[in-house]
């Protein structure tokens, strides 16, 4: 392990340390720490597939992660307004700022009208979806009408539409500036992709990020803790601040979903780290 390596995962993890402290404490308790305002952090609400919303929140409010792409797990597509707005009432009162909805899977043009008509009932300015591939002139199209942008999320390599981020930019490239590439850096890894390298070349068209890592950049890697695997994360920061990028960094963990918060604790603390120690 290089010095620099070995300097960022010992400030990381000192500060993973301070956010994995008040997992002990009484229930409820949060852990008061400022994020990096030039790289928000936020969750996929993915994360939190096995919990209802009341637990998810509260996970959120330990690690003092306030920003949210919510899944339909938690907010259904056909939720009526009432429902939306007890949702998101809910996570208001959490201090959690909703900013996006997905992924959504979009297999048919149905599909398609029914994700835009419910990002804009739920009020947010970005889906994160899977629309296919024969669908994008008329998702192009729905883009134009609402208003609203698309994110492609990238699922690496059993994905037989999106693996990786190229996949994604080569269909969009000379699209709406709207459609753009939600960059799951693990997924991207996996699919042999470098995800510093890709945040650079499709600069103009990441909309948003799913953190993770991952232990090998093949079909055999597995999730795993932030900073534990084979993800560039002093190399990813500099690609974010070099392309200016303004929008959430936003942690996915799969590794333990029925008991995640040590590791979200441990992957947050150490993408902070980084964020703190890289210039």
């Amino acid at each position: 392990m290089s010095s620099r390596r070995n300097f960022i995962l010992q400030t990381a993890m000192g500060l993973a340390a301070t956010t994995v402290a008040p997992l002990a404490a009484a229930a409820g308790a949060s852990v008061a720490r400022p994020q990096a305002k030039d790289l928000p952090i936020g969750m996929a609400g993915y994360t939190f597939a096995k919990f209802d919303l009341e637990k998810a929140i509260a996970m959120m409010k330990r690690v003092n992660i306030t920003n949210i792409s919510v899944k339909d797990i938690h907010l259904p597509l056909n939720s009526t307004p009432e429902k939306i707005q007890a949702v998101l009432e809910q996570f208001k009162t959490g201090g959690i700022h909703v900013y996006g909805v997905g992924v959504i899977y979009m297999k048919s043009e149905k599909a398609v009208d029914d994700a835009f008509a419910y990002a804009k009932r739920v009020g947010v300015p970005l889906i994160v979806g899977v629309p296919n591939p024969e669908l994008l002139d008329y998702t192009e199209a729905k883009i134009k009408e609402y208003n609203i942008k698309l994110a492609i999320h990238n699922h690496g390599p059993e994905d037989k539409l999106y693996p990786g981020p190229k996949n994604v930019y080569d269909l969009i490239k000379n699209r709406d500036a709207r459609m753009g590439i939600c960059l799951d850096i693990g997924h991207a890894q996996r699919a042999g992709e470098d995800p510093a390298k890709a945040i650079v070349a499709y600069k103009e068209r990441i909309f948003d990020l799913h953190i993770k890592d991952v232990t090998e950049g093949s079909n055999k890697g597995k999730a795993t803790e932030i900073g534990r695997g084979v993800i560039d994360f002093a190399a990813l920061i500099k690609a974010l601040r070099k392309i200016k990028y303004s929008g959430y960094s936003s942690i996915e963990y799969e590794k333990d979903m029925t008991d995640p918060l040590p590791g979200i604790a441990e992957s947050a603390g150490f993408f902070r780290g980084v964020i703190k120690t890289v210039s």
